[in-house]
């Protein structure tokens, strides 16, 4: 995909209305990762330097078109202002800040508030984003959309915006394409893909296009247990998706057609309650029927660590157990550290594994690249076109 690059453009003394993703995650009023924060920051240096005056959109969770104080960006926009070390100012109304916009000079910032506070942003109704796109369209001159964990999304600020206005790929945009695109047409052999998380049919569909390009498929996360019963084992209480297991029962025939190693657990620690409770580790043949698992055990943790070390590309999405629980964070802690050992290109596919990763400690330099976005990068990953992406070519 040939995107319209910034540098192909002055902009100087512009007005620039910036698509960024800031939607990270907030705990009693304090963001808890400035991830997604500190990954807008380059393409909006690069904007400040040229002389422009910046207009952010952003949007953070999913308030339904309702303004719900605990999704506010205020607290993203004070956070923003320390990082970039200049004012951020805040514009607490998407559709009445066309003054405050005009307003700007060369070098300053404006903030927008959430963005889905607007019913029209998310709407189905292309007519409805339209509308929204036609004000939001009068705070600059020249859009940049940089926010690539909602390329995705057919949304009025990041498709129909985008139509309205010259505009261009933000350096992030941009270099995530370059890294995913790597994945698909050139990765460096063997190459693995990692997949955990809750479900199956969550990540189905690029299971199914990776299958065809990997050497090793990984799987953890509550996904493994679907994987087992379709081999006929007992699950016990553990997630369990029963209308997907022919799907992957098509997908291990496929992965034997074509010679791709599969590695699922051998041992599991188990619980009987969804609870941070000592674990017990349990053979992945003799899970106990008021068993459910919460993770993989550490001889299989030790067995993927040692697969992943032997790979020159690993992608990684979603965590091998639940990590938020302190008794069962070892398969995760495990792949990440084989990650951060390996001679090659590492990718964390955003969402729950970037999060992951920070907080069990890890930083982020010890890897390849770290994705912001989660579904994003998995859509792009199963050969998607994604509408924000179509909107900067």
């Amino acid at each position: 995909m040939i995107l319209r690059r910034l540098s192909e453009f002055d902009l100087h003394g512009r007005r620039v209305i910036l698509r960024c993703d800031l939607n990270v995650p907030i705990k009693d009023g304090a963001i808890t990762d400035d991830g997604r924060i500190r990954a807008s920051l380059p393409t909006l240096r690069l904007l400040l330097e040229q002389g422009a005056a910046v207009v952010i959109l952003a949007h953070l969770g999913r308030p339904k078109g309702e303004r719900k104080p605990e999704l506010s960006l205020e607290p993203v926009g004070k956070r923003l202002s320390e990082l970039i070390g200049r004012e951020v100012k805040f514009a607490p109304n998407a559709r009445e800040c066309e003054s405050a916009a005009k307003a700007l000079q060369g070098g300053e910032i404006l903030l927008i508030e959430n963005i889905r506070f607007e019913a029209a942003e998310t709407s189905k109704e292309s007519t409805e984003r339209g509308d929204l796109a036609e004000v939001l369209a009068r705070y600059g001159d020249f859009y940049v959309g940089d926010g690539f964990g909602a390329v995705h999304r057919k949304h009025a600020s990041v498709f129909e915006l985008a139509e309205k206005l010259p505009h261009a790929a933000g350096l992030l945009v941009e270099e995530e394409v370059r890294v995913l695109q790597t994945l698909l047409e050139s990765p460096s052999r063997p190459f693995a893909v990692v997949l955990g998380g809750a479900k199956v049919s969550d990540k189905i569909a690029v299971i199914r296009n990776l299958v065809e390009r990997v050497d090793l498929l990984v799987i953890g996360g509550g996904m493994v247990f679907t994987f087992l019963a379709a081999q006929g084992l007992s699950v016990g209480k553990s997630l369990l998706e029963v209308d997907q297991m022919e799907t992957v029962k098509e997908v291990l025939n496929r992965a034997r057609e074509r010679g791709v190693r599969v590695l699922l657990p051998t041992d599991i620690l188990v619980a009987t309650e969804f609870k941070d409770l000592p674990a017990k580790r349990t053979l992945a043949t003799e899970i106990g029927a008021d068993e459910m698992g919460l993770d993989i055990g550490p001889d299989s943790a030790e067995h993927y660590a040692a697969a992943l070390r032997e790979c020159k590309t690993v992608f990684w999405n979603g965590p091998m157990g639940v990590f938020e629980f302190s008794n069962y964070q070892g398969g995760t802690r495990a792949v990440a550290k084989a990650l951060t050992e390996i001679d090659g290109l590492t990718v964390v596919g955003g969402g729950d594994s970037a999060a992951a990763i920070r907080a069990l400690g890890f930083a982020d330099e010890q890897f390849g690249y770290i994705s912001t976005g989660g579904g994003a990068s998995l859509e792009y990953l199963e050969g998607k076109e994604l509408p924000g992406l179509v909107a900067l070519r």
